[in-house]
C-alpha cells in the first residue's frame, strides 16, 4: 500500500515538474495534455480552454496526428458531452462514452472512443480548462483511482496555467512600457532634429547665398538618419527574447486568426506550422518582421480565405489563397515589399515573391 502511494506521488510529481518548466500558456497546455495521458496511460487526451461564449478558445490534443486532426475538422463547439462539461463542470467517468445520452455530433473521421474520463481544471470558482482522457491502454477502463489521480494532477495544472497567464500578462505590460519609451525617444531625439531640419531648409530658401544653410541641412539630415537607425535597432520585438521565434509567430498568428475581419462578410483562417529554430537575434528579428508584413499584405489586400505561415530551418513561407497581384510590376512595393527585401538583404537573406490570381507566396531564406 505504501509502495503504491509512493509510486503515485512520484508519477504526479514528475508530471507536474514537466508542466512547470514552461512559461508560455500554449506550451503549458501541450505539456499538461501529454503528462496527463502518460500519467493515466490513456491513448487519447485533450485539453479544452473555455471562451466567453460557451465554446472553446483553445483545444489541444494528444494521440491524434496532424493529418487526422485536419480530417476531423473544426474545434468542438456547443454540443455533445464536451459542451455539457462546459456548462456543468463535474467529473465525468464513463465505461463507454458512446452510450451516454449527451454523446452526439462526432465527426466521421474522429477516432473511436470508448472509456472516458473528464476532469475540470479550476482556480477557485473559475474553470481554466477541462482535461479529457479516452481509451485507457490497460483493460478495464478508467478506475476510481485514475479519477482521483487526475483530479490531483488537475489541481497542480491549474497553478501552472495561472502562472503562465500571469507571466504572459506581465510580458505584455513590459512590451507596452518599452513601446512608450521608444515613442519618447523618437519624439525627443528624431522629431526635434527633423524640426531643426525644416527650419534650416526654410532659411536656405530665403537666403541670398544658401550654400552654408544647405550644408547645415545635409548635416542635420545625416544626424537624424543616424539617430533614427539607433532607435529602430532597439525595435527588436521583446517577445522574441522571452518566447523565441516560433512561439512569437504562433501567438501573432493566433491573434490575427481570432481578430481579423475582412470587411467582406467572412473571417479568413490564419494558421501556423513550425518548430523552434536556432537563428542569430538579428536574423530572428528580420524573419519576424517579414512575416508580420507579409501577413498584413495578404489579409489587407488579398481578401484570402486562408493564410498559412510555415517556419523551417533557414526558411519562412507565408502563403495565401487571395486575389494576388502583379509581382513583376512591383504594384505592392508601396505596401512593404521593398522594406521586406531590404530587411532580407541586411542579414544576407533572399526574398522571393510569387503571385497569381489564385494566391501569393512570400518566401524568405536566411543563413541557418
Amino acid at each position: 500500500m505504501e509502495t503504491d502511494r509512493d509510486a503515485t506521488l512520484h508519477a504526479v510529481s514528475t508530471a507536474v515538474l514537466a508542466v512547470t518548466r514552461h512559461l508560455s500558456v500554449h506550451e503549458v497546455l501541450q505539456v499538461i495534455v501529454r503528462a496527463a495521458a502518460q500519467l493515466i496511460d490513456a491513448r487519447y487526451a485533450a485539453l479544452g480552454v473555455p471562451d466567453d461564449e460557451g465554446s472553446f478558445a483553445e483545444f489541444v490534443v494528444e494521440g491524434v496526428s496532424d493529418e487526422e486532426w485536419k480530417r476531423i475538422g473544426p474545434l468542438p463547439r456547443q454540443h455533445g458531452l464536451l459542451a455539457l462539461m462546459l456548462r456543468d463542470d463535474r467529473v465525468q467517468r464513463l465505461a463507454d462514452v458512446r452510450r451516454d445520452p449527451a454523446f452526439e455530433g462526432w465527426p466521421s473521421a474522429h477516432p473511436v472512443l470508448k472509456d472516458f474520463l473528464g476532469v475540470p481544471i479550476k482556480d477557485g470558482t473559475e474553470t481554466l480548462g477541462i482535461i479529457f482522457l479516452a481509451n485507457r491502454r490497460a483493460p478495464g477502463g478508467f478506475t476510481a483511482a485514475d479519477e482521483e489521480l487526475l483530479i490531483l494532477f488537475a489541481a497542480h495544472a491549474a497553478i501552472a496555467m495561472t502562472n503562465a497567464r500571469l507571466y504572459e500578462r506581465n510580458h505584455e505590460l513590459t512590451v507596452i512600457e518599452e513601446r512608450a519609451r521608444l515613442a519618447r525617444e523618437l519624439h525627443d531625439a528624431v522629431a526635434q532634429k527633423l524640426f531643426s531640419l525644416r527650419l534650416t531648409a526654410a532659411a536656405a530658401l530665403s537666403a541670398a547665398d544658401p550654400r552654408a544653410e544647405l550644408e547645415r541641412v545635409q548635416t542635420l539630415a545625416k544626424e537624424a538618419l543616424a539617430e533614427l537607425r539607433e532607435v529602430i535597432f532597439e525595435l527588436r520585438p521583446a517577445e522574441l527574447a522571452g518566447d523565441g521565434l516560433a512561439e512569437s509567430l504562433r501567438k501573432h498568428v493566433r491573434v490575427l486568426d481570432r481578430a481579423w475581419s475582412s470587411g467582406r462578410g467572412h473571417r479568413p483562417k490564419v494558421r501556423f506550422e513550425g518548430d523552434d529554430v536556432t537563428l542569430p537575434s538579428d536574423v530572428e528579428a528580420v524573419v519576424y518582421r517579414v512575416a508580420q508584413e507579409a501577413l498584413y499584405n495578404a489579409l489587407r489586400h488579398g481578401d484570402p480565405g486562408e493564410v498559412m505561415v510555415r517556419l523551417g530551418p533557414g526558411a519562412l513561407e507565408v502563403r495565401d489563397d487571395g486575389s494576388g497581384f502583379d509581382a513583376g510590376a512591383g504594384s505592392r512595393d508601396g505596401l512593404g515589399l521593398a522594406s521586406m527585401r531590404e530587411r532580407a538583404e541586411s542579414v544576407g537573406g533572399h526574398l522571393t515573391i510569387e503571385s497569381s490570381p489564385t494566391g501569393t507566396v512570400v518566401r524568405l531564406e536566411v543563413p541557418a
